[in-house]
């Protein structure tokens, strides 16, 4: 069963609305399912003060859902279809880049911290078949501390591709309070492919073998499904 729910007509993100003799194209927005009732509680308390003409009461329940539905909001990503290309996982900062030494046990870590602002689905950085998903309880530090990718709660699922095999854990962090994931063990997913979310700010880390060449830096805002992240070297 899908876990968005897809308000986009003709499978575009936009329709034509004609006004006079001057068309004019509405984006309308796709949410994600688990984001509906965010959204919807706040815009149905809007209603009856607005009903009764209290608009001042009702506009804050309006931007609340409109902050809803921007934050749970889910747009179209085209995927590079490169062979042996890595994508990121996520939308945001990449806060840290760990280069293996070249030892099969000493693999590289690419960490990206998703603010509120930053589209929070995530993405299968490869294709292949889900082997393991390992889920831990634990603390809520900031997203950013060191200690987070130990401490925290996190979801990791462990993806065997054509060649590779990688871990992309999703974190949770101060704010964020529940992890998301769409996929079982056995499922197959495409490169760019939606598996799951974090709520409300989060990190999400790849671990990848030494033989990936990482082209990110710390900083750079890397967008899920879309930015390549490293290339097996060749």
């Amino acid at each position: 069963m899908s876990a968005l729910v897809d308000l986009t007509v003709n499978g575009d993100d936009t329709f034509p609305i004609h006004r006079g003799s001057a068309p004019f194209c509405v984006r309308v927005v796709k949410v994600v399912r688990d984001g509906i009732p965010f959204v919807a509680v706040p815009a149905a308390l809007a209603i009856v003060p607005m009903l009764l003409g209290y608009w001042i009461v009702a506009i804050p329940f309006l931007v609340v859902a409109a902050f809803m539905a921007f934050f749970f909001r889910d747009p179209r990503r085209t995927t590079p279809s490169d062979r042996g290309i890595i994508v990121a996982p996520a939308d945001g900062r990449v806060t840290r880049v760990r280069i293996g030494s070249g030892d099969h046990e000493d693999q590289s870590l690419v960490s990206i911290f998703l603010s509120p602002l930053d589209v929070h689905v995530n993405r299968a950085p490869i294709a292949g078949t889900i082997e393991k998903i390992d889920y831990k309880s634990g603390r809520f530090l900031m997203a950013t501390n060191e200690r987070a990718r130990d401490e925290n709660e996190q979801n990791t699922l462990t993806i065997a591709g054509e060649g590779i095999t990688v871990k992309c854990s999703q974190i949770a962090g101060i704010l964020a309070r529940r992890i998301i994931c769409w996929k079982r063990e056995g499922d197959r997913v495409e490169c760019g492919e939606r598996f799951g979310m974090i709520k409300f700010g989060s990190r999400t880390d790849i671990i990848l073998p030494s033989i990936v060449q990482i082209l990110v830096r710390e900083g750079m805002h890397v967008r899920g499904g879309v930015t390549i992240i490293g290339k097996i070297a060749e």
